[in-house]
């Protein structure tokens, strides 16, 4: 197992070890019994060394011990199973924790490379498989060695001739064994990857269930999972046929072992070198040999797959955040903001979104950022809070590179309302109050009354206590836009980022809605990415784009005059119409 992995392992190391012990215990019950019984075929029943007489009150004494030997086999097993349980339960569940925590705190960029579908296979499927190998290797492990080592001793004890059944069976078990390993390994990687495709289409469609229901394409998907389907299911079947051989193979050699011993044993006992008893004795420790045998096998199985899960939690474990904190002191608070000759393309990509952007924006401003689509608006408020980092020059807030800041202290000074609007299974007021858990019931009805949400929400039958579905699937568009907008303004921060947040508003209620921010909430500086000229024209300066290049940044009067691109813009949505002031 991987080094990761095993730090979670030892903050129970004491509970597998009491578990081992107590397997040992149920083992020993169990190599002890075959004796037991022996000496009762021979001596209770038999009446060898007695003349012959059966002997029933020693078949009862030692029947009574044999029932006590079974008890305290059977409970060291049921303490073994409890331990393991714990131990394994609780390991589990710290490795799941550890890797969502990571996640986390993955950038975008990591997001991306894993898939949302490869992340959630990891932290469920994947963690059962390594979970299921530590139980199985603290159980089975050490009840497939004793059985392994003490039946070997118990039955050579009984009769050395007896080995040479076993010295041949053991080997041909390991080649079965080691042969199926060889070939099924390569194939549990695979089987994981399929499964994260089939997990990403499905949750990709879930996800996006409205758009295939309207443009009518259920069968087209349904198509696209039944095929990541069926390579899963199909990998899956050529592991099992894999796998489905080892036990009929063993079963062959068990009783081949069986055959051979009893005509073995038949030979001893003829000659008077073994008693009746001490012959069934050696059938049972060697099918207790064999037994242990066919169990290593499956949990070599187990420890296959095992490996293979660790070794994907480990590329999550291992992979380190790519934007780390800075370690500098954090500049007093003013909401400043600035571009200084900023480059920057997504990871992968070689074509720039950005070419040497240098804007500030001065505190309690309003700037809007404007463009045609693709002129890399998003991508520029995307580096203020450091999802993603420049390639080349610097941003800074509050005159700090954003490089230079602790993570958390960075995105504690802005409040991004970004282009979709997430929201979460919840209440109302749970999801407005996501940016301030400690916000007062006055604070988040006034955030929401400044987002013009107010209004809307205490229509619903339950006000701020509805429950918003799945996504926010239960309220429209222009709803789910003006909650996460009051999400941003109840946070209260010095820089307010609105990525097209009010895209699915009309005209009327963006026009209130800026009004109302002006009013309560004049000191914050806000950077408005828009595609409208409506929502950017009362802003007091614009910042044009076009093709990643900053163009010019001026009023919207100054703008008419002398820039190309936004008279473009402004022709082309409202040509000769009036603009709502």
């Amino acid at each position: 197992m991987k080094r990761n992995l095993l730090v979670y392992l030892k903050k129970y190391w004491l509970f597998a070890v009491i578990a081992a012990s107590f397997m040992i215990g149920e083992v020993l019950a169990d190599l002890y019994q075959p004796g037991m019984m022996a000496d009762i075929v021979d001596r209770g029943i038999l009446g060898i060394g007695n003349s012959g007489t059966p002997d029933p009150s020693y078949v009862a004494s030692s029947g009574m011990r044999m029932i006590l030997v079974v008890l305290l086999g059977g409970t060291c097993g049921v303490l073994c199973g409890a331990f393991t349980n714990y131990f394994g339960q609780n390991f589990g569940n710290e490795v799941r924790k550890a890797c969502f925590e990571r996640i986390m705190h993955f950038s975008f960029e990591q997001t991306d490379d894993f898939t949302s579908g490869s992340l959630i296979t990891r932290i469920t499927s994947d963690v059962t498989q390594v979970q299921n190998l530590v139980m199985q290797f603290t159980r089975g492990l050490v009840r497939c060695s004793m059985f392994l080592i003490g039946g070997s001793i118990a039955l050579i004890s009984l009769d050395l001739t007896f080995s040479r059944i076993v010295m041949i069976a053991v080997p041909l078990i390991f080649l079965e064994v080691g042969f199926v390993i060889w070939k099924t390994n390569p194939l549990f990687r695979l089987l994981q990857r399929r499964l994260d495709r089939m997990n990403t289409v499905m949750e990709e469609d879930i996800s996006g269930i409205r758009v295939v229901r309207a443009f009518v394409q259920e069968n087209r998907e349904a198509e696209r999972f039944h095929q990541a389907n069926y390579e899963m299911a199909d990998t899956q079947f050529r592991v099992l046929v894999m796998i489905s051989w080892m036990r009929p193979v063993m079963n062959i050699i068990l009783n081949l072992s069986i055959v051979a011993l009893i005509r073995l044993g038949a030979v001893r006992v003829a000659e008077g070198a073994v008693q009746p008893g001490v012959l069934m004795a050696a059938i049972t420790y060697i099918t207790q040999i064999l037994n242990g045998l066919m169990m290593l096998a499956m949990i070599f199985q187990t420890l296959s797959r095992g490996f293979t899960s660790a070794g994907r939690l480990s590329e999550v474990l291992e992979s380190m955040p790519k934007i780390k904190d800075g370690k500098k002191e954090a500049p007093a608070r003013s909401g400043t903001v600035e571009f200084d000759h900023v480059s920057f393309c997504y990871p992968g990509y070689e074509t720039p979104v950005l070419q040497d952007i240098s804007l500030k924006v001065a505190s309690g401003e309003t700037l809007a950022v404007i463009g045609t689509t693709g002129s890399g608006k998003s991508s520029l408020l995307n580096l203020i809070p450091r999802f993603y980092d420049t390639v080349k020059g610097r941003v800074l807030v509050d005159g700090m590179d954003v490089r230079d800041y602790k993570l958390a202290e960075l995105r504690s000074r802005i409040a991004p309302v970004l282009q979709k609007s997430e929201l979460f299974s919840g209440t109302i007021r749970r999801n407005i109050a996501l940016s301030r858990p400690g916000a007062s019931e006055e604070e988040i009805v006034s955030a929401a009354r400044t987002a013009m949400a107010d209004e809307f929400i205490v229509r619903q039958p339950d006000g701020y206590d509805t429950q918003v579905s799945e996504g926010g699937s239960s309220l429209s568009g222009g709803q789910k836009q003006r909650i996460a907008i009051a999400r941003g303004l109840l946070k209260q921060a010095e820089i307010l980022l609105l990525d097209d947040a009010t895209s699915a508003l009309d005209l009327s209620t963006e026009a209130r809605l800026q009004d109302e921010m002006n009013r309560n909430y004049s000191g914050m500086t806000r950077i408005i990415v828009a595609q409208r000229i409506a929502s950017v024209k009362r802003a007091d300066r614009i910042a044009v784009l076009d093709h990643g290049r900053l163009v010019a940044c001026d009023c919207h009067e100054k703008l008419m005059e002398t820039c190309e691109v936004y008279r473009d813009i402004y022709d082309s949505q409202l040509k000769s119409a009036e603009v709502i002031e």
